[in-house]
């Protein structure tokens, strides 16, 4: 296999849905970071995301967004992150752009 490609039975493995952004919190301590409730359909999950040198609070809530769910959960700062948002990032990181649905869609739908 060529180094950096991924098979097409790896990329079966990735759980990546569309979620819906409900709560915004800062994190104690954190420069960066977010703590954010996400409405997934079916639950709702608590992620940890450097999203405050790009959003203000209130061009998050209600903004529906890609969420990698199968992601090892991991504590940043003493909360437990259960996913990862997806988002497009420019070489020098000063752009970060969640990747989005086109349209509606249900929460919770699979991407593929």
């Amino acid at each position: 296999m060529v180094e950096g490609i991924v098979s097409f039975s790896d990329w079966q493995k990735l759980d990546l849905r569309v979620g819906e952004i409900l709560e915004i919190e800062d994190v104690a301590g954190a420069d960066k970071l977010y703590k954010l409730k996400i409405d997934l359909g079916t639950e709702t999950r608590t992620l940890v995301a450097g999203l405050k040198p790009y959003y203000i609070k209130d061009e998050l809530g209600g903004k529906r967004c890609i969420v990698f769910c199968n992601l090892e959960p991991r504590r940043i700062k003493g909360i437990e992150s259960k996913g990862m948002l997806l988002a497009a990032v420019n070489d020098d990181q000063s752009e970060v752009k969640l990747l989005q649905p086109d349209g509606e869609i249900e929460l919770g739908c699979r991407v593929s």
